[in-house]
Formats: structure tokens, sequence, C-alpha cells
């Protein structure tokens, strides 16, 4: 039966998504066409198609671990010169973050793997593109801001054009999350 590529994610809801989609693309990012925006939890990692139903099931008992909570993303960074990446920050949400990809990738689970980088919850705005762009990517916006109740992830797939396609949704089971937390003097700065 082969191998798949899958990946596990947050999804920026809308008009946030496709807005910021949009906007990758202006840069000159041509693969955000085929890259939903996102924070990820689990990067690109290839498993055989057979084992889909297994992971499925792992998926669904972290999602009725877990617990809705607050996303907030405020301003833009980058990874650079490491990795030619700009991003938007999640200042709030990324403990959460943290804790959902840790239970995604268990040790002895089925998507046990380790991270070639440290985890850093982000919303990618430009990747591999010209140095300007990039530039002009983290400056357009550094004042970007987007806050949201994240209510679960989905399971995605990439086909062989490399185009990420959700497979299934995954409802965080717990009580209600707080509310986003408002923007304090403290926050802005």
């Amino acid at each position: 039966m082969g191998t798949v590529t899958l990946g596990v994610s947050i999804a920026v809801p809308e008009p946030h998504g496709s807005a910021l989609q949009s906007r990758r693309l202006g840069f000159g990012d041509a693969a955000a066409a085929g890259i939903p925006t996102h924070v990820t939890l689990l990067p690109p990692t290839e498993v055989p198609a057979a084992d889909r139903p297994l992971i499925e099931d792992h998926l669904a008992a972290v999602a009725r671990a877990g617990r809705p909570f607050p996303m907030r993303l405020r301003g833009t960074d980058t990874f650079r010169p490491v990795s030619p990446v700009v991003y938007l920050r999640v200042v709030a949400g990324a403990t959460a973050c943290d804790r959902l990809q840790r239970r995604v990738r268990a040790a002895g689970g089925p998507l046990d793997r380790q991270l070639g980088f440290p985890y850093h919850p982000h919303v990618t705005l430009a990747h591999g593109i010209d140095e300007d762009a990039m530039d002009i990517a983290q400056a357009e916006l550094a004042d970007y801001e987007a806050a949201w109740t994240v209510r679960g992830f989905a399971l995605y797939e990439q086909d062989e054009a490399g185009v990420w396609e959700p497979r299934r949704e995954f409802r965080l089971a717990g009580r209600r999350a707080p509310a986003v937390p408002p923007r304090t003097p403290e926050a802005a700065a």
C-alpha cells in the first residue's frame, strides 16, 4: 500500500486564513497555494498508509484529552539565518500548542518522531523566497494581530503535487476555554 506524508495542524480560521495565504502568495511564496494557513503540531511525516486508522485513533484520543484554548497572533519574527522563514508570532496559546504537539508525537505512539529543531509554534508568512521579499513580509505584517479560540486540529495529507489536503478534523473535547485574553499595555510592549 506504500507510504503517505501526513501533518497535523491547527487551521487559522477565516477570514484570517485565506487573507494570510493570499499575502504569502503575494510575497512570492508559490508553495503557499497548496498550504492552508496553520500552526503546525506535526511537521511533514512519512508513514505507512496502512497505519492511517491507528493514527486517526491516536489523534482522536489526543483530542478527547485536550481542551479548547485561546490563540493570539501578533507581530512578525524570523528564523533567519538558521532557516529562511518569516512568521507571525503566537503570543497566546503557545503552551497549549506545545502540550498538543507533545501528545501527538508521544513516545511509542504511531507518530513518535524527533524534530529537527525545538518546537516553536508560529504561522509561516514566507519561506525560502528572496531575502528582500522576506524583509517586506516581515515589515508589512509587523503590526498584524488576530485572536480566536482553538477548538480542534486536523490531520492533513500531502498529495503528489505537494498540496496539503485535510483528511479529518479532531475536536478538543474538554471544557470551554476562557475568553481570549484582552490586550493589555504590558502585552503590547
